[in-house]
């Protein structure tokens, strides 16, 4: 019986070592290809959560004009939605707490504020997209809620 097994074991050859870089290339080549699948996947989420993010806030804005009776300005930036302003036009109405939970303005997707315009009557949020500059395409591109 033993011997049967020492045949079969000294029968059975072994992969070459160019078969084997042969399949380690073929699993790096297909890693790749998911591996940017998966990058690609995840910027096109980022791009989602930071037009939901935009949404939200906007919404949040509305609200406070609904009850102040005009926009947070440039000059008080989103901070107005959990902060009552001081100075210039008073809100009798401001909510308790503010408009936003947790008393803190998110960041976008990418770690970076969103940048607020407004001239008291329209505003305009938008987040630089990933590279955090103007312009850009991709996940690169600004998101706006002039777009959304």
């Amino acid at each position: 019986m033993l011997s049967n097994i020492q045949k079969i074991l000294k029968s059975q050859a072994g992969m070459s070592l160019i078969e084997i870089l042969i399949a380690l290339t073929l699993l790096a080549l297909a890693g790749t290809f998911v591996g940017g699948k998966v990058f690609e996947q995840l910027q096109e989420g980022k791009v989602s959560s930071a037009k939901i993010q935009i949404k939200s806030i906007s919404d949040r804005l509305k609200e406070f004009r609904r009850d102040c009776n005009f926009l947070p300005t440039s000059d008080m930036g989103l901070d107005a939605l959990i902060n009552k302003p001081e100075g210039g036009r008073e809100c009798k109405r401001y909510a308790p707490g503010g408009y936003i939970e947790g008393g803190k303005v998110p960041l976008d997707p990418w770690d970076s504020e969103f940048i607020y315009e407004s001239d008291g009557k329209t505003f305009e949020i938008k987040s630089l997209g990933a590279d955090n500059a103007e312009g850009g395409e991709g996940s690169d591109a600004d998101i706006s809620s002039k777009d959304i």
